[in-house]
């Protein structure tokens, strides 16, 4: 949302842009992974579980169920890492100009794609529940997008989120989970769930202490 020049009367800064990931695809996998396989990893500012628990993996535990529950939180930790990192707007335009295989257009790629589960274990424990599971997110996402702007959780919390950017956050990552769980992410990003967002006052709060 921004505006090309002042708008008066509008309280939006016309040259304020927040992204909001909304649908952050590899830590989607890590949270559905977490409960679906019913992992129990341990470590220090773990997510909660998840808003829309998935059912449970019918299929027989795999040898490599113990690997998997270690390797979490390592995993998880790298794929925010990367989430929180501001756009490149010049990333596309390079990797047009990298030449097919190159270890240039290779890096180009990671950068762009970041870490994942699948990078430690391949597609193994992403059975198609979790296409199941994912599909429902992104059906429950398009119907909250037909809010009006003007009651978006940014317009209610405005008070709260122009301070945020002026400080220099320019990012908002979502993930499913229940309840409170906000956390920095560098200098420009804030992780946080949906129920936060999705309450104005819980929102703000979130907003001032970023």
């Amino acid at each position: 949302m921004r505006s090309s020049v002042p708008m008066p009367g509008n309280p939006w800064p016309h040259d304020m842009q927040i992204t909001i990931e909304d649908s952050p695809h590899a830590l989607h996998e890590l949270l559905w992974i977490r409960e679906a396989w019913s992992l129990k990893p341990e470590g220090a500012d773990l997510p909660p579980l998840l808003s829309s628990t998935p059912p449970v993996v019918d299929d027989a535990p795999p040898d490599s169920l113990t690997d998997w529950q270690d390797a979490w939180p390592e995993i998880w930790r790298a794929c925010v890492a990367h989430a929180g990192i501001p756009a490149d707007p010049t990333i596309f335009e390079r990797l047009t100009s990298a030449a097919v295989g190159s270890p240039e257009r290779a890096d180009l790629l990671a950068q762009l794609v970041g870490p994942s589960w699948r990078d430690h274990f391949g597609s193994e424990a992403l059975t198609t529940e979790f296409t199941s599971w994912e599909a429902a997110q992104h059906r429950a996402l398009r119907s909250r997008m037909s809010t009006p702007d003007a009651e978006s959780p940014e317009r209610r919390s405005l008070d709260a989120l122009v301070p945020a950017w002026r400080a220099g956050l320019t990012k908002l990552i979502l993930i499913p989970c229940r309840g409170s769980y906000t956390r920095p992410i560098g200098s420009a990003s804030l992780l946080l769930t949906e129920e936060t967002r999705n309450d104005p006052t819980r929102y703000a709060a979130a907003l001032r202490n970023q």
